[in-house]
């Protein structure tokens, strides 16, 4: 785990989904629990909440917020954040054994943890927790990255470290393991890539029922060149989100998106 917390100690976490395909993701991640998360207010979890841009949103709505992370850096900005002052609990933690009572919340959002727990063992773990902590009814929420997104991502961004990269993709795509060996800046830290089948099976094995993948950018993560500028107007953000709803849980296109959501129900 030290190079996955060297890697988020950069604070590149706190703005990555307010620019480029962040944007997207972070759009879509709401337009989906926003069809999904009970009325407010509801509690919930916000487990992996990096700077909290989501417990943020969540706040917004209504709802009560309890926020875990495992980087000290992301639990001292969301504690500094007057933004999150409303947050019911700031706490360092492990999605693997979480401080939250059986049953005591109407959601759990594990939205980043499961891509950095690469052993099987440990990411059935963190969905047993989730699962456990909500009531009976309660939704489970939690992201992934497709094992074709290193493929996807080389292949969009350029072919200049063509050497390098080569074996990386190749890796996550075989075996799901993403390794940066030489830390370079550009890649990803160590993560765990599913097949789209595999975290169906994971959510399902942790006693969820109706489980439910979403591709979240879906096609449109290979295809906008300026996710900015279609978000910034009303007219191309309504047509492109309405698209992406349209073929979001189309089992064909789902290992091509940037990232899934899983969800399932206690």
């Amino acid at each position: 785990m030290e190079e996955i917390t060297a890697f988020y100690d950069l604070d590149l976490e706190h703005d990555r989904l307010s620019r480029g395909l962040g944007l997207l993701e972070f759009a879509r991640t709401l337009d989906v629990l926003g069809r999904l998360l009970p009325e407010p207010p509801a509690t919930v979890l916000d487990i992996g909440g990096g700077t909290g841009a989501y417990a943020r949103e969540l706040l917004r709505l209504g709802h009560r917020v309890h926020f875990l992370d495992l980087i000290p850096g992301h639990v001292e900005r969301v504690r500094a954040d007057p933004a999150l002052a409303a947050l019911a609990s700031v706490t360092l933690g492990d999605a693997r054994a979480l401080p939250y009572a059986t049953a005591s919340a109407d959601a759990a959002l594990v939205m980043g943890p499961l891509y950095h727990l690469m052993a099987a063992e440990d990411r059935a773990k963190a969905l047993a927790e989730a699962a456990r902590v909500v009531r009976p009814g309660g939704l489970v929420a939690v992201t992934a990255i497709p094992r074709a997104a290193a493929i996807c991502g080389d292949f969009k961004h350029g072919l200049d470290e063509e050497d390098y990269s080569r074996a990386i993709r190749e890796r996550a795509y075989t075996s799901g393991l993403y390794l940066n060996p030489e830390g370079r800046p550009g890649f990803f830290t160590t993560a765990y890539f599913h097949h789209p089948a595999d975290l169906e099976e994971e959510l399902g094995a942790a006693g969820l029922r109706d489980v439910t993948l979403y591709a979240l950018e879906g096609p449109a993560s290979k295809l906008l060149a300026d996710p900015a500028l279609e978000l910034s107007d009303p007219l191309r953000r309504d047509g492109l989100l309405t698209a992406l709803r349209l073929v979001e849980r189309d089992p064909a296109l789902l290992g091509m998106s940037a990232h899934l959501l899983g969800v399932g129900w206690r």
